[in-house]
């Protein structure tokens, strides 16, 4: 991340969208190019863009608003989103014979910290595309009045990850945010109080990636580089052809074992955490390991969960969004205002909060890559896909430690995409009972969220 997280700065600004048409042509005509040159995908493909035609359609008469609540498994998806607007919806209606104003496009939500470790220049990117920030983890009306009147209002669609963040695998759905239900429910009474009768939708999208080719060769010489980092004797045997996948699993086992040790030691001793006993209630590898990593990623927490005077509430997720945004208050603070005011000495203790904030939350940053991490999903299904994305998360977590930036991560081979486009799920006809009450709110919130969380995991498309 770049050296203005290691010194205080003024708040965070609101990036408000200034969509540039010009800019967006351009973006829809270098997209292919790009991801053939730049990017390890090589093929993308979707199912049922027939839904997405005709609600486009829709759309343009002003018959519907709608929102596109996609999967967000790697950070790639935005580039497949984008080439399936460009390339692959305009296609299908030309077959279908509709007639669809051009751009095809939608307005997007996205996380505001992005700027700051990507570069400032992705501010100017995503505002010209149309897009909007929000600050996770706590309540940034700026943000959600601006995301809620383009559902309402935007010349485009929605767009949003309900899961808030990647979490590495294709076939994991993490636990979805209730903040795009309640976008849907404000835009239905947004709509009804303007006296519009136009219906709101919600469309779950899939995003999945599979390999060309199984890269079982880089998958071992990967787990030679990680055993070799945490000081395991590496595989030793030459082999002519690809490695038996029988002779990988093992090595996964060992590995997994082996940084659970070092990471328990390291908390136990130095951040003097008591990490509770793990039974061993089975003689499942499997399952001891996923016990042992859920007490540790409970632990990490709690160390930068105790800087920053937060209770432990809600899923890992939830609490990693909590610490988020307790650094960036330390970082990005109200009183910096006028920065220039301060005397030098105020700057340098705002400094050194700010260097403290950021190392705290580096131990969040170790636990949002495991949320979703399980013992029983590479054995339910051995495939390169699983292999591969559990794999790059170790390795992930590695570089991390090491002082690397794991956003610069090489893939491990040429991938192709799937994308399903899954049935809407209405909005408008869930209002009457959200707008009955406060409970009746809540409920019909806590009861879309189910539906499209269902909806999302109906998706995912289980390897073989």
């Amino acid at each position: 991340m770049p050296n203005i997280i290691y010194q205080a700065q003024p708040p965070l600004e609101f990036i408000p969208p200034a969509f540039k048409p010009w800019f967006l042509e351009a973006v829809h005509l270098l997209l292919p190019s790009w991801l053939r040159w730049k990017s390890a995908i090589s093929q993308i493909e979707a199912d049922n863009v027939e839904i997405l035609v005709d609600l486009y359609r829709q759309f343009q008469e002003g018959k519907i608003r709608f929102l596109i609540a996609f999967r967000h498994p790697k950070t790639q998806d935005p580039f497949c989103l984008g080439y399936l607007f460009s390339q692959l919806v305009p296609k299908v209606a030309r077959q279908m014979g509709v007639s669809l104003q051009r751009p095809i496009h939608a307005h997007f939500i996205y996380d505001r910290g992005i700027p700051l470790w990507a570069g400032s220049h992705i501010g100017w990117i995503v505002s010209s595309l149309g897009g909007t920030p929000i600050q996770r983890g706590k309540a940034d009306w700026t943000g959600l009045r601006s995301a809620r009147d383009l559902f309402a209002n935007g010349r485009f669609p929605m767009a949003a990850a309900p899961e808030g963040a990647t979490n590495g695998l294709s076939e994991v759905v993490n636990p979805l945010e209730p903040g795009i239900a309640q976008l849907g429910f404000w835009c239905a009474e947004d709509l009804h109080k303007a006296g519009q009768d136009q219906q709101v939708f919600i469309v779950p999208i899939g995003i999945q990636y599979s390999y060309v080719e199984a890269p079982w060769n880089v998958i071992a010489n990967l787990l030679s580089e990680l055993e070799a980092a945490s000081g395991l004797p590496g595989d030793t045997k030459v082999y002519s052809n690809t490695p038996p996948i029988e002779s990988l699993y093992p090595r996964l086992l060992r590995l997994a074992e082996r940084l659970l040790s070092l990471m328990e030691k390291f908390y136990t001793r130095f951040y003097h955490q008591k990490l509770p006993e793990v039974k061993n209630q089975t003689e499942d590898a499997n399952e001891v390991i996923a016990a042992r990593l859920y007490v540790l990623l409970d632990v990490v927490l709690q160390v930068a969960e105790q800087y920053f005077d937060l209770q432990p509430k809600g899923n890992f997720s939830d609490r990693c969004r909590r610490v988020e945004q307790a650094g960036w208050n330390y970082i990005f603070r109200e009183e910096y205002k006028d920065i220039k005011a301060l005397s030098p000495l105020e700057r340098a203790l705002g400094d050194r909060v700010a260097e403290e904030a950021n190392l705290r939350m580096w131990h969040m940053r170790l636990v949002e890559s495991f949320v979703a991490v399980t013992g029983k999903y590479v054995r339910e299904k051995p495939t390169a896909e699983r292999f591969a994305e559990t794999t790059s998360l170790i390795r992930d977590m590695v570089t991390r430690i090491r002082g690397g930036n794991p956003f610069k991560s090489p893939p491990l081979g040429k991938q192709r995409v799937k994308i399903t486009i899954g049935e809407p799920l209405s909005v408008s006809q869930r209002y009457p009972v959200y707008k009955t009450s406060r409970q009746g709110a809540r409920q019909a919130v806590a009861d879309l969220t189910k539906d499209l969380q269902q909806a999302m995991e109906s998706l995912v498309v289980k390897g073989e």
